[in-house]
């Protein structure tokens, strides 16, 4: 499959077929993850294959993602991580201070690069995958039950198997809503916008579960009037990221 087309069949997958993948297959995949771009070529980031049954089990409830942690052939947790870096300094006799937001913002971008990697890598070998951010709804519990030192922050999960499901890809915006040229026009989302939301609409009444009558406007109100998981901010904290 052509890479465009690849990366334009994405579609989550949530059901998967009782069929394990390998160790082997599971590290050839973040191998692939790791040839990501890196700011600095830091490579922040640390991924936790989570194969013991009863830590599994214990994801699946804290994350509020019991069929696809219970069921995936395999499951990841994808982690920013300072704790190398800070071990490599030492062996040099050296300190660093990671606290700071640019470490933060560098932290999670390397884990978002080297995560889409995985993805795409799994996908290219016919697997189906799903980002799982119920993660942090129990940040400090899986962090406990990973064992993740100070400098290791979980940002999410992902699952990764057989499709049991085939689901159709979600309208994405148009381009003219995401693509600006030389500066940022606002101007037009007063006629994008309600074009793509009966483009949801649409999407939404006629799939094959799950049917509902609302728009990605609607969704994005509901979903953003309220901050989402405020204690995020004192476990950062927590694990030496001061954002100063």
């Amino acid at each position: 499959m052509k890479v465009i087309d690849l990366i334009t069949s994405h579609a989550s997958v949530r059901r998967y077929k009782d069929e394990p993948i390998s160790k082997e297959t599971v590290a050839e995949l973040v191998q692939a993850g790791q040839h990501a771009a890196s700011s600095h070529f830091v490579q922040a980031y640390s991924v936790i294959h989570v194969t013991d049954t009863e830590k599994r089990g214990q994801l699946a409830e804290l994350s509020q993602n019991r069929r696809q942690f219970y069921t995936a052939g395999a499951t990841l947790v994808f982690c920013m991580d300072y704790h190398r870096l800070a071990h490599a300094a030492k062996l040099g006799g050296k300190e660093i201070d990671f606290s700071v937001m640019e470490n933060v913002l560098v932290g999670s971008i390397d884990v978002a690069l080297f995560s889409q990697n995985v993805a795409l890598a799994a996908e290219s070998k016919g697997y189906g995958i799903c980002y799982i951010g119920g993660v942090r709804n129990a940040i400090e519990e899986i962090s406990e039950i990973l064992e993740l030192p100070k400098g290791v922050v979980p940002l999410f999960g992902m699952s990764i198997g057989v499709p049991d499901e085939a689901n159709p890809v979600r309208p994405r915006l148009p381009i003219e809503a995401v693509l600006h040229e030389n500066s940022y026009d606002a101007t037009k989302y007063d006629e994008i916008l309600p074009a793509y939301d009966q483009t949801m609409r649409d999407y939404f009444a006629n799939r094959n579960t799950n049917q509902k009558d609302t728009t990605w406007s609607q969704q994005m109100a509901d979903f953003l009037e309220t901050p989402q998981r405020t204690h995020i901010k004192a476990f950062l904290e927590k694990q030496g990221f001061l954002c100063k």
